[in-house]
């Protein structure tokens, strides 16, 4: 049986949880995403749980785009600590803000050294920096370059409902950033949520052709497309550029599984949007 992947979860330490308003008050993507209290935050062993109930095999973890330093990095250090806990089930990501500049940039050598595999999710608005912009924006580019890093951003759709987070970072903002990673050959970008629609765009070649190390997870897709986004997006961009994404604990893995069933691909396509991500991964 294919390994399946889930490319897009989130998990924090307990402390955090238990001090939810104390973190409000100070990071301001904390404060976008989980200002309701019903909105659920889960530790590592939940998600492993999580995993073993829905049927997967592995998943990246990654906190979310913090912009208070001191968070970001008690984050990290969680998230350090469950992937050497769990290597055959958890592959790390490191949180940091671009905006940062040189204290990002020793922060993702920080977690690059302890066994990380990529940055983000990185969340432009609520963390105060233009994707596009090239003089925040290499440095990073340069780190991730370094250390063969994966990047995933948040993107969000120009058209359609209005959702806590749902921001800015459209399909013309990951353009002008694409265009720029392109300039670092070893940089894979994931751009979350279909990216915010970008994949339809393929249908302009010189989008087509900018997209050589670009790949789109499906984090909270049943909230954003019907199942039909699965047979369009792979034949647009081709079914390699898929990775199967939850956006857990926002969704369980097995709600993106029955909507990769209804989405009418062939056994053979879902099996390799389940396996994507290990390819991506390497592991």
């Amino acid at each position: 049986m294919t390994a399946t992947v889930d490319f897009h979860t989130h998990i924090f330490p307990p402390s955090i949880a238990d001090q939810r308003e104390r973190w409000l008050e100070r990071d301001a993507t904390f404060r976008e995403l989980y200002a309701d209290p019903k909105a659920k935050l889960a530790t590592a062993g939940d998600l492993i749980a999580a995993m073993d109930e829905d049927g997967v095999d592995r998943a990246v973890v990654m906190g979310i785009g913090w912009t208070d330093q001191v968070l970001a990095r008690e984050a990290n250090d969680y998230i350090i600590d469950a992937a050497r806990r769990h290597p055959d089930r958890l592959t790390g990501f490191a949180s940091v803000n671009p905006a940062w500049g040189d204290s990002a940039v020793t922060e993702v050598e920080r977690c690059a050294h302890a066994g990380l595999r990529g940055v983000g999710e990185l969340h432009p608005d609520t963390q105060g920096f233009a994707l596009g912009d090239e003089a925040v924006m290499t440095l990073l580019l340069e780190v991730a370059q370094a250390h063969r890093l994966i990047v995933t951003t948040h993107s969000s759709e120009p058209a359609g409902h209005v959702y806590p987070g749902k921001g800015r970072t459209t399909p013309d903002v990951l353009w002008r950033f694409i265009q720029h990673a392109a300039r670092f050959p070893d940089v894979k970008v994931v751009c979350a949520h279909w990216g915010g629609g970008l994949p339809f765009y393929a249908l302009m070649p010189e989008v087509a052709r900018a997209l050589g190390n670009v790949y789109f997870d499906t984090a909270a897709s049943p909230f954003l497309y019907t199942a039909d986004v699965f047979s369009v997006v792979a034949d647009l961009v081709g079914v390699d550029k898929i990775l199967l994404g939850s956006d857990y604990p926002l969704l369980r893995p097995a709600r993106l599984l029955r909507q990769l069933d209804k989405s009418g691909s062939s056994d053979e396509v879902k099996d390799q949007v389940r396996y994507n991500g290990l390819m991506l991964l390497d592991v």
